[in-house]
């Protein structure tokens, strides 16, 4: 009887990446926006404090000399960013 060939072990699982659109620079912070169909969890805005549900288009940033899956990522409201910046 012929042998199995062995199965090679899967890679190391890697943080999944953020799934989403566009990533730009924004005075100092990397912003990427996250359509409806990718926001699949409930996040708390920063800016207003109320929740961003899934299905909801929002904004993620992150300090721009920090990696993609830093500690200081938050998740807006697209309009609760914008007014952060103005200000």
């Amino acid at each position: 009887m012929p042998r199995r060939p062995r199965r090679t072990p899967p890679p190391a699982a890697a943080p999944p990446p953020l799934r989403g659109g566009w990533v730009r620079d924004e005075d100092g912070w990397t912003v990427r926006s996250i359509s409806g169909t990718a926001a699949t969890k409930t996040y708390v805005c920063p800016g207003c404090h109320q929740d961003i549900p899934p299905g909801t288009p929002h904004v993620v940033a992150w300090p721009s000399d920090e990696a993609e899956g830093t500690v200081e990522r938050r998740h807006w409201h697209t309009g609760c960013w914008r007014r952060e910046r103005r200000s």
